[in-house]
């Protein structure tokens, strides 16, 4: 029972030194960021009934969560996602305020990976949620306002792929399939797993949306994919879709940010709530997807409302990362400037004179050693410069030139 006394449970790591300083850094960056933008600050618990998950397409997978009983058996998860608790919120507390609700959070979301070695179950995240604003001009505003967040936290080096689930969707309709294939393809598209997802295909009656799902994957780049994506399409709502993208790029590009963004016509998100523009966030240097969001304009439905809704999430933890990697980690705590030692018996006095250095945002630090010698050498190996013995009179010692 006592053999994993000393070890964290897998998916989840301790925070150490500059990893916490770092941590704490991204997150006043951001929160910082969001506040300047008319965002107001929520959080939201961090476990809830597993019904906050269950609507009619789960967007959460029910194994990837963490699960618990309360006292009277209702079935808890720990929070394994930060948009549906807000819109949950978002439909009752503030169900009578102003639209559109401008709320962003910073907190961990809890999350099984099942035999992926090396993913965090554990993972912190900052986003925005815009509720009550549908349209061009909150999707702009909120894709501006993810690459600002991203150069905010790691410079220039990052991109933004866009794409939209409407082109997807439209081939599906046209395609004669039963859902549980549907489900296959998406799955297989979002995972990238491009052979399975030709051997599937190729079960399938040929038909103009088979082979449009064939080049799906193929549809990625600059602006020139939209071409390529029309002589595909068949369908109104799959027109719409690559026209909407048409004008997003037009006006990311007069934002300055075209160099930054490319079109994935098959990048799919998991989650299944999203309705129309969906994007996510690149930074040089890894793999990982570092944010993810988009439009999801029937999620509030699942709570009793039903209003148009657009936001993203950052993978705090997957900058740092990335800082980590380039060596850009935040520094720690300011090394203490001077050490404070009383005698025996005045203890009181030698407090009091920690207490005025620190209220001159002097670093100070008062020795808890029985002696001036042990003190002296503590100095010494903590690289702290100046040593005070506090007795009758207090005495300054200059430790480094020792």
């Amino acid at each position: 029972m006592k053999r994993n006394r000393c070890s964290t449970p897998l998916g989840t790591k301790d925070l150490v030194l500059e990893e916490s300083v770092t941590r704490r850094d991204m997150e006043a960056k951001l929160s910082g960021l969001f506040l300047r933008r008319g965002f107001s600050e929520v959080m939201t618990p961090g476990f809830e009934f597993l019904d906050v998950f269950m609507g009619e397409n789960p967007a959460v997978p029910v194994e990837s969560m963490y699960k618990m009983t309360d006292t009277k058996g209702r079935l808890m998860v720990m929070r394994p996602d930060s948009t549906l608790p807000i819109a949950r919120l978002a439909a009752t507390r503030f169900q009578n305020a102003t639209r559109p609700l401008r709320l962003y959070y910073a907190q961990d979301v809890y999350h099984m990976n099942v035999g992926l070695t090396g993913r965090a179950d554990q993972e912190f995240q900052a986003g925005v949620e815009l509720i009550g604003a549908e349209g061009l001009r909150a999707d702009l505003e909120i894709v501006r306002l993810a690459a600002t967040a991203l150069r905010e936290v790691v410079g220039d080096g990052f991109r933004l792929e866009i794409g939209h689930v409407g082109f997807f969707e439209a081939l599906m309709e046209e395609l004669d399939a039963d859902a549980s294939v549907e489900e296959e393809i998406r799955d297989l598209i979002e995972g990238k797993n491009y052979a399975a997802l030709s051997e599937l295909l190729d079960s399938l009656t040929p038909c103009p949306a088979v082979a449009a799902l064939r080049r799906l994957p193929h549809l990625f780049g600059d602006r020139r994919v939209l071409e390529k994506a029309k002589a595909l399409c068949r369908s109104e709502r799959g027109t719409q879709s690559l026209r909407y993208l048409d004008s997003v790029l037009s006006a990311l590009a007069a934002l300055g940010l075209e160099d930054r963004v490319l079109l994935d016509l098959g990048m799919l998100h998991s989650n299944e709530y999203y309705t129309g523009l969906i994007f996510r966030g690149y930074v040089e240097g890894s793999g990982e997807i570092a944010l993810s969001g988009g439009r999801y304009d029937a999620l509030l439905q699942q709570f009793g409302t039903a209003e148009a809704a657009v936001g993203f999430a950052i993978s705090v933890d997957a900058l740092m990362r990335v800082l980590k990697k380039r060596g850009a980690m935040t520094a720690c705590a300011v090394r203490p400037h001077c050490l404070v030692h009383a005698e025996e018996g005045f203890e009181v006095k030698a407090l009091n004179l920690v207490r005025e250095y620190t209220e001159q945002e002097t670093p100070c630090e008062f020795s808890v050693f029985a002696t001036a010698e042990e003190a002296r050498a503590y100095a010494r190996e903590k690289a702290i410069s100046v040593l005070y013995v506090v007795g009758e009179t207090v005495q300054k010692y200059d430790v480094i030139e020792e």
